[in-house]
């Protein structure tokens, strides 16, 4: 998921209840199963004509590309249709020990990295790294572009050339006047994905997300699908499992939304808010541990200090005319989701205090030619998270909620709000939150990896989708905060990945993984280099 997610424990808030109004819709019946089993056998008859990967002539590997034709409405499967972008890997077969033995090959693993709004388009090419070359002896290794995304009838909301606008402020305790100005953007955004889609903005939520995975399955020529979901990518993982249980071989939930119907979105996008703080917390006590290195201060709070003493100074000039407070804070908010980046930001931050705004500027900066790809994957984001479920339409809900969490949780929530803000004014129809859930024996055992302080995707979701998909089995990386742990740094947490995706073997109801190293400070006249190289 993105910068707006989970509601995990922040003080006693009092959030106000949810109602489905009049726009609210039930698609989850009867034609939309007809019409994705009517999809899911022409693709099966169609296969994926694959071939070269447009704009991709540099790529190393074997990767190539094709489409999948998925209904709009899969209610009317012979109404219009939409083309999934696709890309594969064929398995290796060949043995990373020994390549003189044959590895059997397990059939296709698709993958998903979340948002909404995330292309796995280039996920095939994992294949070449070590942490992935026995997977890619078993699996042909299958990334694909979701709805909205990329090629895949894509979304978009404003001028891309309008949206990477910088510098922008970043106020944890905003003015009233900020907040009507922020009102009258997030109006003026719905509005403009209404008016650049017309009645296909309906169509993008995450039980289509959901139904094109099964015509992917079919396409593919796969009985029973192979599938890793990340983040957001574990939510429609999810809602796949209760829709599709007999068509489910393996399932990884790496990285867990909580799929409780209650929860999607709007108490989501506050546990998110609420779990960032504490991950806030984790980088700049590894900052005070090594003020030697940095000299930003001995402790969390001076730490804290030096930031904002960073912010009003951009904020009075910016940094290369370019990088506000809003710029320097999106920066230290994604160190929170990957801890590798920890070193490089802390040395941005001490460079331009020391009056070298170098660093920092090439970190935060917004790049103009990323402006359509940006601009997309918010539009595919909004969409899917406002067509997904009823969000409160009044703003004293939103305001009131969100001033009492910024209390005890500052650094994300006012954010959390802009970017998800349009779904108050979104005209589109709503889903009703399918409720996620599969009885013992119903649906194969599958993995769920989570890190107890995951801040993307509060820990507590990994939980309740354990307890929801009865068979599934629980691998915790204890004290650490990474977001995404397949295939990263812990060598346990990747043994247990791969001896469930190899042989089907899974530990007991849960499993236990110490934390991966912390990561090691960089020197300041090393580290401008190493982030070039990054």
């Amino acid at each position: 998921m993105k910068a707006a997610l989970l509601y995990s424990a922040a003080g006693s808030l009092l959030l106000s209840s949810l109602t489905a109004g009049p726009d609210t819709e039930d698609r989850t019946g009867a034609a939309e199963m007809r019409g994705t089993a009517v999809a899911a056998a022409r693709a099966k008859a169609a296969g994926v004509d694959f071939g070269p990967c447009p704009d991709a002539q540099d790529l190393p590997g074997g990767m190539q590309c094709g489409t999948v034709s998925v209904p709009l409405d899969y209610a009317e499967p012979d109404g219009k249709r939409i083309e999934l972008s696709v890309s594969r890997a064929r398995a290796t077969q060949k043995d990373p020990q020994n390549g003189r033995h044959k590895v059997l090959r397990q059939g296709a693993l698709v993958y998903n990295p979340g948002g909404p709004g995330a292309t796995g388009l280039y996920f095939p090419l994992v294949g070449l790294l070590p942490e992935w070359k026995r997977i890619a002896a078993a699996y042909d290794l299958v990334g694909y572009a979701p709805r909205g995304v990329g090629r895949s009838a894509p979304l978009s909301c404003k001028d891309p050339e309008q949206f990477l606008k910088g510098p922008s402020q970043a106020p944890t305790h905003p003015s009233e006047a900020y907040k009507r100005e922020r009102i009258a953007q997030a109006k003026a955004y719905a509005h403009g994905c209404a008016e650049r889609t017309g009645g296909a903005l309906r169509h993008y939520h995450s039980l289509n997300n959901a139904r094109d995975l099964d015509v992917l399955r079919a396409a593919l020529g796969e009985e029973r699908l192979s599938f890793m979901g990340s983040s957001y990518g574990t939510y429609f993982g999810a809602l796949y499992a209760t829709l599709f249980p007999a068509h489910v071989r393996r399932m990884v939930f790496d990285s867990v939304v909580h799929p409780g119907p209650e929860r999607i979105w709007y108490r989501n996008n506050l546990a998110q808010s609420a779990a960032f703080e504490g991950r806030w917390a984790d980088l700049r006590e590894w900052i005070a541990r090594h003020h030697d290195v940095y000299g930003l201060g001995r402790t969390a709070r001076e730490v804290l200090r030096s930031y904002e003493r960073a912010s009003a100074k951009l904020a009075a000039e910016p940094a290369g005319g370019k990088v506000g407070p809003g710029q320097l804070q999106g920066a230290f908010l994604q160190a929170g989701y990957y801890d590798d980046q920890w070193p490089h930001r802390a040395h941005a931050l001490s460079a331009y205090l020391k009056g070298d705004p170098g660093p920092l500027v090439e970190q935060a900066e917004q790049h103009p030619e990323a402006a359509v790809e940006a601009e997309n994957s918010r539009a595919v984001y909004v969409a899917v998270e406002c067509n997904d479920a009823p969000w409160p339409t009044d703003w004293k809900v939103w305001d009131r909620d969100n001033t009492r969490l910024a209390r005890v949780a500052p650094f994300e929530t006012w954010d959390n709000v802009w970017t998800n803000l349009p779904c108050a004014y979104w005209k589109a129809p709503r889903q009703r939150p399918l409720d996620v859930g599969a009885g013992p024996g119903e649906l194969p055992p599958t993995l769920i990896l989570a890190a107890e302080r995951d801040a993307a995707t509060p820990y507590d979701g990994a939980l309740e989708l354990r307890d929801r998909l009865a068979g599934s089995v629980l691998v915790t990386e204890r004290d650490a905060g990474a977001h995404g742990l397949a295939g990263g740094a812990n060598a346990c947490v990747n043994g247990h990945m791969e001896a469930y995706l190899l042989e089907g073997r899974l530990p007991g109801r849960s499993a236990q993984c110490a934390p991966h190293a912390e990561p090691k400070p960089t020197a300041p006249d090393r580290a401008g280099a190493a982030q070039r190289i990054r």
